[in-house]
């Protein structure tokens, strides 16, 4: 990439520059880290904020807002604003010059979808390094680094140590910031990665309000396809949207399919390569239908790339899940923590982990805060419709001693939660704070019997606060 200039950073992101127009060379970086040169790119600055930047030296701040006295404090150490509307740009922009770069040939997959790239995208990281590769992910546990808004992958990448030969980055299919829908974020991301190999998972609802249909969410994962150059593309078979998706790659490039009746499948021993047994059921980390749909995802995705069975197979059966992927916590009781957080996550984790229990199903669930009632509800109807054929104990909660206010759950989203509970004729016990309904949950199960914990934000601090109260 050409040498960069405030300027020329201001016409990238659509902005405004407001100072001098300069050379810049450093990296693209968060606040808090930046260094002499760098380039910081905030969604909001005020006054502190610039006062940090001049004093660590960075060359220049990209920012949809400035608050306070931002501007004049810019002005007063001559450091040069890049105002615009739309973050997502530079933060584009950055991963794509991060690339360029820092690692111009590496391999370098996009993983995205609407379930399930966590995993898939992990599970491949761990593949590839099995197989030699010197690789990065922005998977986490907490899936901090993966919705690409802010500069954390650009700044990874740029200070990665060693030669990095391979990339398997998650894409948010769909994201938003202060109210505001970043259009086409799965195709802007993927654009600026220019990967060789695309994965698609699923389509399935979640972001209500970013996108209110299967209809839209398919058109917002799909957009990852749009300009693809690159050599490979995995569907999933099994998801009758992500399948029609084939239409879209281009003649120039390998299509691949796994799951039901492909060359990469799952029968009751295990997965299967061609008709041979690859994994046998018993090397499975975990025998959930839905791990098994990212097991098989990644599975096909490494044979894409030539990696031997062997390899696979050794790296699959060694493989350490993420943080809150059907973690099991504790064992008499059995409890189990999955990050379930939408509709389909929350179905498919309950049948999971009902058909483990003995007596009595202990689900602890948290309402999603500051998501809006749509999507609350909706979760609600997958809760009441996964639980009622099972003898169950349901505690929900909206864990108001953990969660900041940007998870804070709102009245009108309990009220919608609990008014779906009420209708479907499900018994359920509410509590305010996550250690209330932890503790419930631990004295009304039995030894033999199963507590699974499930949700986003507000379930996140679970295994914490067990501990505390253990």
């Amino acid at each position: 990439m050409k040498e960069l200039t405030t300027l020329k950073l201001a016409q990238k992101c659509q902005g405004k520059l407001i100072g001098i127009n300069q050379i810049v060379n450093g990296k693209f970086n968060i606040l808090k880290d930046a260094g002499k040169g760098d380039m910081v790119v905030r969604h909001w600055i005020d006054e502190t904020g610039v006062e940090i930047a001049s004093r660590n030296g960075a060359s220049c701040i990209i920012t949809q807002n400035t608050r306070g006295n931002a501007l004049q404090i810019a002005e007063k150490f001559k450091i040069p604003i890049i105002l615009t509307e739309r973050i997502e740009l530079i933060n584009a922009l950055a991963i794509r010059w991060a690339l360029e770069t820092y690692a111009p040939n590496t391999l370098r997959i996009v993983v995205t979808g609407t379930n399930g790239k966590s995993t898939t995208t992990h599970m491949i990281h761990t593949i590839l390094k099995e197989a030699g590769y010197t690789a990065h992910t922005n998977t986490d546990s907490e899936s901090e680094f993966n919705t690409l808004i802010d500069p954390m992958v650009a700044k990874q990448i740029a200070e990665f140590e060693g030669d990095l030969e391979a990339v398997v980055l998650e894409v948010s299919e769909v994201q938003g910031w202060d109210d505001r829908n970043m259009e086409d974020h799965a195709h802007l991301m993927t654009r600026a990665i220019q990967p060789q190999v695309v994965v698609l998972t699923n389509v399935a609802l979640d972001h209500i309000g970013l996108v209110n249909s299967l209809e839209e969410a398919s058109r917002e994962i799909s957009s990852a396809l749009k300009g693809f150059k690159g050599d490979c593309v995995v569907l999933n078979h099994d998801d009758p949207l992500i399948r029609d998706m084939q239409s879209m790659v281009p003649s120039t490039s390998k299509v691949v399919f796994y799951g039901s009746r492909t060359n990469v499948e799952f029968r009751k021993e295990g997965i299967f390569f061609q008709g041979k047994l690859l994994i046998p059921l018993e090397d499975l980390p975990f025998k959930s239908p839905h791990f098994i749909q990212n097991t098989l995802a990644a599975v096909s995705t490494a044979l894409a790339l030539k990696i031997t069975p062997e390899v696979i197979r050794r790296a699959v059966s060694s493989y350490q899940p993420l943080k809150r992927r059907f973690t099991v916590l504790g064992t008499d009781p059995l409890i189990i923590d999955d990050f379930a957080h939408n509709p389909e996550g929350i179905k498919a984790t309950i049948k999971s982990a009902a058909g483990l229990a003995s007596g009595k199903f202990h689900l602890v669930c948290a309402i999603r805060g500051s998501r809006g009632e749509s999507l609350n509800q909706l979760n609600a109807q997958a809760v009441a419709k996964s639980i009622k054929e099972v003898k169950y104990n349901l505690i929900i909660t909206s864990s108001q001693d953990v969660v900041d206010n940007a998870n804070w759950v709102k009245p009108s989203e309990k009220k919608v939660f609990i008014e779906v509970l009420q209708k479907e004729g499900i018994n359920y016990i509410h509590y305010d704070t996550l250690i209330e309904a932890l503790k419930k949950a631990l004295k009304s199960a039995k030894n033999n019997e199963t507590i699974l914990l499930i949700g986003a934000q507000g379930m996140d601090p679970a295994s914490d606060v067990l501990q505390n109260i253990t």
